[in-house]
């Protein structure tokens, strides 16, 4: 009877697969760890937060590295080169009080806007209820982005080098909009003036308002900063005017 039960036993107990293939080679060593996946074909470009290519540097941070910080240093008379001014991030925003009554103006703006910036756009819900704008508290009114590290170098150099020519009637940026701390806001009344936006595809047109954030402190400092990177600013004296 014993031997009965364990051929039952042997019988019913499953079969283990061989460990590395058909011939049961030998058993694949683990990955070590923070090895990259493998890759499961091409990256597509979507402007959502593609990678840049490794040791990548863009040309106007070298710019400001090599030429810029050390003309501000001996310009405005410091010592020490930490205390050099200089760009911390960029805050592109766009309000969208139609978009209460128009739903495809917020979904338009937030694709064109993680166009621009190469980084997804984040949706700005109101804060309070206003009764008189039929606004409620949570509705959906504006998209919003923050560029730091390379994003932002490089959306600085598209917007002084591309965007800012092909503004029509251009005059000068103002060089007055700084604020106390050495902040600039400027303003663009299309988002077609980026060449990631086709003219033939926008259904809305939608201004947006640009944050630079620098470490200057004060307004005259902040001005030479910006002037050293290429903002075409309203006049030549606008340095008097700045501060």
């Amino acid at each position: 009877m014993a031997d009965k039960k364990d051929a039952n036993k042997q019988e019913k107990a499953p079969k283990k697969a061989p460990q590395g293939g058909p011939e049961g080679a030998a058993k694949q060593p683990k990955k070590a760890k923070g090895e990259p996946k493998a890759s499961k074909g091409p990256e597509v470009a979507t402007g959502e937060g593609v990678a840049f290519p490794a040791g990548y540097v863009p040309r106007l941070r070298l710019r400001y590295k090599d030429e810029i910080a050390p003309a501000l240093k001996a310009t405005l008379g410091i010592k020490n080169v930490m205390a050099v001014p200089r760009i911390t991030k960029v805050v592109i925003n766009m309000g969208l009080g139609k978009a209460i009554t128009e739903k495809p103006r917020l979904e338009a703006a937030v694709k064109e806007l993680t166009l621009i910036a190469g980084q997804k756009a984040q949706v700005c819900k109101a804060r309070i209820s206003v009764s008189n704008f039929k606004l409620r508290q949570g509705m959906e009114i504006g998209c919003r982005v923050t560029l730091r590290g390379n994003r932002m170098w490089e959306f600085l150099d598209r917007l002084i080098n591309l965007a800012i020519p092909r503004v029509k009637d251009f005059r000068g940026l103002n060089p007055k909009a700084f604020d106390q701390r050495g902040n600039y806001n400027m303003g663009l009344t299309e988002q077609t003036v980026f060449p990631e936006i086709r003219g033939d595809n926008v259904t809305f047109h939608q201004g947006m308002n640009i944050t630079i954030v620098t470490t200057a402190g004060e307004a005259k400092a902040a001005f030479e900063l910006l002037k050293a990177f290429g903002m075409p600013f309203a006049t030549a004296d606008a340095a008097k005017k700045a501060s």
